[in-house]
């Protein structure tokens, strides 16, 4: 662990909806989740106006998004060391923000055919009056033809790369998932109007 984070764990704060970042001795830190990459999680204490420190990932236990309902939340965030039991060790990672009213968030990430790549996803979304969602989207969601992906949940996360124009579903899965096509990872939600949705999802890519 850095020092600067070490010193971070004494001065950490309330800070309303704020992530929560769990560690393995049982501490917590209130602030903001900034990136998980290369085993390392970069975490600012406080918000956007605290100390940026880093803590190495083998010593968190999890990670709680503000915002989300306490009560499913493990469901949804699992445990780096749960969800280590469904890939392999040394991939390279990275968090990315999936906006909920944006047609598609560029990842930054390339990809070539036949790679497995994993997610894992978290948050929740409001996609209409009185409709919110996590990444798994809509409970028993009705066939939509004007959807990205017409036959799976509304709101769900998806994906595409850009050279291929059909999408791929991701919702809550945390198991391999085998890449058809090369190019850039985008990631989206399966909806047909975007216009009115708010919030995003909080994944992390490991590829």
């Amino acid at each position: 662990m850095s020092r600067s984070f070490a010193i971070l764990l004494f001065l950490a704060a309330a800070t309303i909806n704020a992530d929560t970042l769990i560690l393995r001795d049982g501490r917590r830190i209130e602030g903001r989740l900034i990136r998980v990459e290369n085993g390392v999680v970069e975490f600012q204490q406080g918000g956007f106006s605290g100390q940026v420190g880093q803590v190495n990932r083998n010593d968190v236990q999890g990670i709680e998004f503000g915002g989300e309902d306490r009560n499913d939340r493990n469901d949804r965030n699992p445990s780096p060391q749960a969800s280590q039991q469904t890939r392999p060790r040394g991939l390279r990672e990275k968090s990315i923000m999936v906006v909920a009213n944006a047609p598609w968030t560029d990842s930054g990430i390339d990809i070539v055919s036949g790679q497995n790549i994993y997610f894992e996803a978290s948050g929740n979304i409001k996609w209409g009056p009185g409709r919110t969602a996590g990444p798994g989207g809509e409970s028993n969601s009705p066939y939509n033809a004007a959807r990205p992906m017409p036959n799976h949940p509304g709101a769900a996360l998806i994906a595409r790369t850009s050279a291929a124009s059909d999408p791929f579903f991701i919702g809550n899965e945390h198991g391999a998932i085998r890449l058809r096509s090369s190019g850039r990872l985008y990631l989206g939600i399966n909806d047909d109007v975007l216009g009115d949705n708010s919030g995003y999802f909080r994944v992390v890519v490991y590829y």
